[in-house]
Parts: structure tokens; sequence; C-alpha cells
């Protein structure tokens, strides 16, 4: 008897279904004339956005595994200090990165929800260009530009 009998729950059906390979030429990018984000251009940019995660998540390894083989006592004040100014600049861009890898994850999650490519104002798609440059964008440039000059205006106040 050949048969399936583990009914998968509503989270294995979505997986399942977006682990089916999508089939994408290494040259392969987003352009106009297909439907708009389409099972090719929405691969593609779950590819970006993991590889991009990935490259983070490695770049910080490597800071701490540096942070630890370089905790050393330093007699010479200017050095310690001059290695502390460095330390510090280094976990702030540790802590932007982890910020951008918080929002990589919820671009991701927009994939599985089928909402990603929209602008989250306006509902209107964001085009493939602005995606492609920034995959986490969540909204149109006109949005994003209204947006950043009602911020500019109550900053000011």
């Amino acid at each position: 008897m050949t048969g399936y009998l583990h009914k998968p729950d509503h989270g294995e059906a979505r997986d399942n279904k977006m682990k089916a390979e999508v089939f994408l030429p290494d040259d392969y990018r987003p352009a106009e004339d297909e439907p708009f984000m389409n099972d090719r251009q929405l691969e593609y940019f779950r590819r970006k956005l993991l590889t991009w995660k990935a490259d983070i998540l490695e770049d910080s390894r490597d800071t701490i595994e540096g942070m630890k083989d370089g905790t050393r006592n330093i007699p010479d004040i200017a050095d310690r200090a001059s290695e502390e100014t460095d330390r510090a600049l280094e976990l702030r861009t540790r802590d932007r990165q982890r910020k951008l890898v918080s929002k990589i994850d919820a671009a991701l999650r927009r994939i599985e929800e089928g909402e990603y490519g929209y602008c989250e104002i306006t509902g209107e798609p964001i085009s493939l260009k602005r995606l492609d440059a920034r995959p986490i964008a969540t909204m149109s440039l006109e949005a994003q530009e209204r947006h950043e000059r009602r911020e500019k205006v109550h900053r000011d106040d």
C-alpha cells in the first residue's frame, strides 16, 4: 500500500508550497514585462534576502571571535582608548546589523504571506528597481519620500 498517511497542518502545507523548487537561472533579473511578484520574482527576492542575512550573520560571528581574541590588557592608555573606541564602533555596527536582520526576517515573512512588494501605505506595487536596491523596502518611493518629509517637519518643531 502506498499512501500519504500524515496530514500536514497549515504551516507545513505553506512550507511545502514554498519549498517547491522554482527554477531561477543564475542571470535572472526581475523585469517589468512579467507579472508582478510572480513565483520567479518572489524566489529571486527570497534568495537575495537569505544571502544577505547569511552574510550579516557570518560577519557577526567573525566580530565575536575577533572580540574574544582581542581581549587583552594594553598598558598604553592611548592605545587602550583607541581599542575601546574601535570596539564601541564595532558593537554599534553589529547592533544596526541585528536590526537589519529583523527587517530581512520581516521581508521573508511578507513573501510567505503574499504581501511582499506592495507598499504598506498605498497598497501599490513597489518598483522592481527599488526592491532590487533595497529588498527590505516596505513603501513605494513616493510614500517613503512623503513619510520622510513629514518626519523632517515634525523634527524641526
